[in-house]
């Protein structure tokens, strides 16, 4: 199957006032673009489809067949890339965007994984996992967890280049300031794939999706550089990615630290020039510090 990718709009210019030591000017400001993405899915014979709605997330326009592949296979509807017979986007002329709808058409004889979509999968830009239930059940979906990893040794210094790295990289942020991003690295530190989003969530499903269409997974010998904080719902995405080593420009929260240690992930948190938290650590990575 071959992904055709429309380029959208992710950033828009507004007329703004700035009031500044009681005087006023006028200025354009850039902003994120925000709206919702709808995410379709039809399986079944090829004489008999069913068309089911799966998912409402509010997204920054762009690799939008990234990420509903990428939610798919982390929210475990699906088992891979291979499951897949067409993805496009379904365009509509009453909506301004006009592409604001992706179905993901399932090989014949392939049954997806509906147990998940029991509970309402509308996401918001800033909850991504609303609903989850327990660790656990997240373990029995993920087709990484009992994977053999590699040895890999890592010297803190590597870290303390990613975020300088993933600031150049990341253009639309420094027009808007408001957008989340996920940067995938090799151990050396190069920058292998940048995907942006105002939903922290659905920029780490683009990185995931665009990663299982190009049957890069697992990502077991990457590190994956979160720009803002650590939560719940990332390193369970990652989980399913089979990513090992996760480190964040902010903190982790608790749950989330404690599925790292579950999933056997080195978590690092509040990543800076010269600095890092290491919360969990796995017993495959060796962060050298000599």
């Amino acid at each position: 199957m071959e992904i055709n990718y429309t380029e959208l709009v992710s950033i828009k210019h507004v007329s703004v006032q700035r009031i500044e030591n009681n005087e006023t000017s006028s200025f354009l400001d850039t902003l994120s673009v925000e709206e919702p993405l709808e995410i379709r899915l039809s399986y079944g014979s090829n004489s008999d489809r069913i068309q089911k709605n799966i998912s409402v997330t509010m997204r920054t326009p762009g690799n939008d067949i990234d990420l509903a592949i990428g939610f798919l296979f982390t929210e475990g509807i699906i088992a891979s890339f291979e499951d897949i017979q067409d993805a496009f986007a379904i365009k509509m002329n009453c909506l301004s965007q006009k592409q604001n709808i992706v179905q993901v058409d399932l090989k014949e004889g392939f049954t997806p994984n509906l147990m998940q979509t029991d509970r309402n999968f509308y996401t918001t830009s800033s909850c991504g996992v609303c609903g989850k239930s327990s660790i656990q059940s997240i373990k029995t979906v993920s087709p990484f967890g009992n994977l053999m990893r590699p040895q890999i040794q890592i010297h803190a210094s590597v870290f303390y280049q990613l975020p300088k790295k993933l600031r150049i990289a990341q253009s639309d942020f420094e027009s808007t300031g408001g957008l989340h991003a996920s940067g995938l690295f090799n151990i050396q530190g190069d920058l292998i794939l940048l995907t942006e989003d105002v939903g922290r969530h659905n920029a780490l499903d683009k990185l995931i999706g665009r990663s299982l269409a190009n049957q890069s997974l697992p990502l077991n010998e990457h590190i994956l550089l979160l720009s803002g904080r650590a939560s719940f719902e990332l390193i369970q995405k990652a989980a399913m990615a089979g990513i090992s080593i996760i480190a964040s420009i902010g903190a982790p929260s608790s749950l989330a630290v404690e599925l790292a240690t579950e999933f056997n992930i080195t978590l690092l948190g509040f990543l800076k020039e010269n600095r890092l938290n290491i919360y969990n650590s796995s017993e495959q990575t060796v962060i050298l510090t000599q």
